[in-house]
């Protein structure tokens, strides 16, 4: 039988972006191939430093010839701001949407189906006066959509949804083990490959350069890549972001975000592959578990 839950996020807002130069910009300042979006495909993206380290991850979607934003509402005044510093002479236009637009979240068994939405992702499609598309990190969390502000509950029942808190879906993102913006990435220190970009479709290798882009390559052809992240299992109380997680006495990660009973971690390669590792914080066991879509390696042995 069909399930399907749907969400608003309060935690995610809308930029609009617009211009003649829009896509030439934007494809030498983030991480995937802007290229590729159009009304029928989105694509999941991060802005870094020069250095290569974590700003903001978004969601890029097409309507009506303009781009729009899904990020972390928090932090879009920040992100406009830095993408601006590099807009120079370029024809662009960046907005903030959040007044007009809202973000939604529907999952759970039958979701795709009943948007009428293939399971690919990325697929894209006009809804409601704004558009859906499916997650286009992993198809298993469902769709996302960028609706008109006041509407989309509505919209969202006459669909087929039941509406439910966020937290229903929170425990999906961290159970697949997806990260969510800086709850999860630390700011100006987290790199891209320990935290799932590849796999999750959020680089693109064939696109050209893009501001960050020599360390995050340099991270995966030369195989630097010393943690990664993944959901744990915790029995006892979540541990607060930022919590060291120890093994044997050594610390070996540290935790990020969580609900009851699940957490995010950033752990040490060794500790990452060792699923029988029984982690300890405060008063709190927990035990690696590592979904499908993670590809780990053993890093090789440092030359001497």
């Amino acid at each position: 039988m069909p399930n399907c839950l749907g969400t608003m996020l309060a935690t995610r807002g809308a930029l609009r972006l617009g211009g003649e130069d829009l896509r030439t910009f934007l494809q030498g300042i983030v991480s995937n191939d802007v290229d590729k979006v159009t009304p029928e495909r989105a694509l999941w993206s991060a802005f870094l430093t020069p250095q290569g380290k974590f700003l903001h991850e978004f969601f890029l979607a097409e309507q009506d010839g303009d781009l729009l934003l899904d990020g972390e509402a928090a932090r879009l005044d920040d992100l406009k701001k830095r993408m601006s510093l590099y807009r120079l002479r370029s024809k662009v236009t960046i907005e903030d949407a959040r007044e007009a637009l809202e973000v939604a979240v529907l999952f759970g068994h039958g979701a795709l189906e009943a948007l009428a939405l293939p399971e690919e992702p990325g697929a894209a499609k006009a809804f409601g006066g704004g558009l859906v598309f499916v997650d286009p990190r992993l198809p298993s969390l469902g769709a996302r959509a960028l609706l008109p502000r006041g509407t989309a509950e509505a919209l969202l029942c006459d669909a087929g949804f039941q509406i439910v808190e966020p937290e229903a879906y929170d425990r999906l993102r961290i159970t697949l083990g997806v990260p969510d913006g800086s709850r999860d990435l630390e700011v100006e220190r987290s790199i891209l490959l320990e935290n799932g970009f590849e796999e999750l479709n959020g680089v693109d290798w064939q696109k050209g350069c893009f501001l960050g882009q020599e360390l995050t390559a340099r991270t995966k052809y030369r195989a630097l890549i010393k943690k990664r992240l993944l959901p744990v299992e915790i029995e006892g109380p979540v541990p607060a972001p930022g919590t060291p997680l120890l093994a044997g006495g050594k610390e070996v990660g540290v935790m990020r975000s969580g609900c009851e009973g699940l957490g995010l971690a950033l752990l040490r390669l060794d500790a990452a592959l060792d699923e029988s590792l029984q982690l300890g914080a405060g008063e709190a066991s927990l035990r690696v578990r590592r979904p499908e879509w993670v590809e780990l390696q053993s890093r090789e042995p440092a030359e001497t």
